[in-house]
């Protein structure tokens, strides 16, 4: 008895390692890869600030317009001597890049003695490709003068971001 035991166990064992092998057979392996890829930090610098102009108020509201493109046009009631300039940034990145740019949608200019003006804000574009020398984008907006402005400098702030896309 001890014998017929001893040879169902080594028969057992047998087959235990033919069905270990029978699965090492069937395996396989694959080798599989990692990435990464790294951008530069992105650096938004102020250009040229978002100027109206020189501006004389008449007895009715109206608006002075810059377009992004440095376009300047005066509402009826109003005169607008000289010249004014569209805001610009420059954006630093990745060569090849794409960057998203947002921003506020109005500013408000304080008066530096009374009075407040509000004007519209655009963007002359809502992505930018970044070449070896970087990007840039411009603002434009129009302004709402009320009738009869308080005369003074106005200045406000506004914010504006580029995220990579």
């Amino acid at each position: 008895m001890r014998t017929i035991g001893m040879k169902r166990a080594l028969a057992g064992v047998a087959i235990a390692a033919f069905a270990m092998n029978a699965q090492a057979a069937h395996a396989a392996s694959a080798t599989g890869q990692a990435k990464a890829k790294i951008l530069r930090q992105i650096q938004l610098t102020a250009g040229s600030p978002l100027d109206f102009g020189t501006i004389i108020s008449g007895s009715t509201a109206s608006t002075v317009a810059m377009t992004a493109a440095g376009t300047r046009t005066c509402g009826s009631g109003l005169s607008c001597p000289g010249t004014g300039t569209a805001g610009s940034f420059d954006i630093q990145g990745t060569n090849g890049a794409v960057v998203t740019v947002s921003g506020d949608s109005s500013v408000t200019l304080n008066g530096s003695i009374s009075g407040t003006m509000t004007a519209a804000l655009t963007y002359s574009a809502n992505t930018v490709t970044l070449g070896a020398s970087g990007g840039n984008f411009q603002v434009g907006g129009t302004l709402n003068v009320g009738a009869n402005q308080a005369s003074g400098d106005y200045a406000g702030t506004y914010n504006v971001t580029v995220n990579y896309q």
